[in-house]
């Protein structure tokens, strides 16, 4: 159970850092010569905005869809989960698969672990993406 919390922690945190990294300003600073220079060059910076117009578009279209703000967000929230535990999970299960059939060859307690790992990455990636189909039917057929 520990190793659940601690995942879906770390998997929370990666997936806040793409998400809140799209939000980021242009900035400058002074240097030793006292003159400005930008950190980011104007072509990032609009590409910076693009993206994040586009996802505030794409949330504004989910709370469109849902007739509600809240039910929106949280589909969006699903939508971005769906997205990225698929790589993440894969990782995992590769992670526990080297575990379990090269480390485990030599090491008897690996190879429990790599077994763990397979188990726990492959039951988050099957609730990762059964979540919004699970979510969208109860939404439609839940609410009434």
């Amino acid at each position: 159970m520990k190793k659940i919390i601690a995942i879906f922690t770390i998997f929370v945190a990666t997936l806040s850092c793409f998400t809140f990294s799209s939000m980021v300003n242009a900035t400058t600073y002074v240097d030793d010569n006292f003159a400005e220079n930008q950190v980011i060059d104007e072509k990032t910076q609009s590409k910076l905005i693009e993206i994040k117009e586009k996802q505030t578009k794409t949330l504004q279209d989910y709370q469109e869809k849902y007739n509600s703000k809240t039910y929106g967000t949280v589909a969006y929230i699903l939508n971005i989960v769906r997205i990225y535990s698929i790589p993440f999970c894969f990782i995992g299960i590769v992670i526990g698969a080297i575990h379990e059939y090269i480390i485990g060859i030599r090491k008897l307690d690996t190879l429990e672990k790599g077994m763990g790992l397979i188990v726990t990455f492959v039951t988050l990636l099957i609730i990762c993406q059964v979540l919004p189909l699970a979510f969208a039917m109860f939404v439609k057929f839940g609410r009434g």
